[in-house]
């Protein structure tokens, strides 16, 4: 069973331009901006979006933060082909397709294309900003 002490609070990444990838989210997926803030010397923007929050930074001084490695289209997956967290994801309640539809239409990339899934429901990954790869499930 599940330690029920924990419960998931948020993503925390790394970000050459804070802002843009915030507004990015925002844009994207309908992401609301919850606070805008500095700390450590470094601008740090909490996201929410699906329950969750996206904490997005810039860079710390004394910090040289190095780009991500891309992400690489398999044959049906896509990779970063680094250990560490390949990609996060959420549960989509509507018509993937046509969401994904108005995504591709602003211009975003899909490593892998939608498809169907090992349990037959709908999925695709999405690039967004600062070399993050993110999984759209349909329930």
């Amino acid at each position: 069973m599940s330690n029920p002490a924990f419960k998931f609070d948020h993503v925390h990444i790394i970000s050459a331009d804070p802002k843009s990838s915030a507004d990015w989210y925002v844009e994207m997926f309908g992401a609301t901006i919850a606070a805008d803030t500095t700390a450590r010397g470094a601008p740090q923007i909490f996201v929410s979006l699906g329950g969750m929050t996206i904490l997005i930074r810039g860079q710390r001084p004394g910090e040289a933060p190095v780009s991500p490695r891309p992400i690489r289209q398999f044959a049906d997956f896509s990779s970063h082909e680094a250990r560490g967290i390949d990609h996060f994801g959420f549960m989509y309640q509507g018509d993937l397709t046509a969401f994904c539809n108005m995504l591709r239409a602003k211009g975003v990339s899909f490593p892998v294309e939608l498809k169907t899934g090992v349990g037959g429901s709908l999925l695709c990954y999405v690039a967004a900003p600062d070399g993050v790869s993110i999984e759209l499930m349909q329930c």
